[in-house]
C-alpha cells in the first residue's frame, strides 16, 4: 500500500545537517521505502542524507512524502512530526 503526505517543514532553518540526519535516519529505520519531494520536484530516497539537503528545503516549504509497505501511514506519522517539529528550538 502506498501512501503520500504533503508536509509544511517546522524547522527554522528548513532541512539542514541536523534535521535531515534526524529525518533520514527515521526513513531508514522504518523498513520500508519513502521518498521525499519539494513542491512538484523528482522525488529522492528519504533515507539518504545527502539527497534530502540536496532538496535544499527552507522553512515553510512543502514537502511530499510517500511511504509503500506494511506500517506506511505510521511511518509517515513519525516523519511528519519530525518535519514540522523545530529542531533549532531544541537545547544542546
Amino acid at each position: 500500500m502506498t501512501v503520500s503526505r504533503t508536509v509544511r517543514i517546522g524547522s527554522s532553518h528548513g532541512l539542514h545537517a541536523r534535521p535531515a540526519k534526524l529525518f533520514a535516519q527515521a526513513a531508514k529505520e522504518s523498513g520500508i521505502p519513502v521518498t521525499i519531494a519539494k513542491d512538484s520536484g523528482k522525488p529522492v530516497n528519504a533515507a539518504s542524507i545527502l539527497g534530502v539537503i540536496a532538496l535544499a528545503v527552507e522553512h515553510g516549504d512543502y514537502v511530499t512524502l510517500t511511504a509503500d509497505g506494511d506500517g506506511a501511514e505510521g511511518v509517515l506519522d513519525t516523519l511528519t512530526e519530525l518535519l514540522t517539529t523545530d529542531h533549532d528550538q531544541e537545547s544542546a
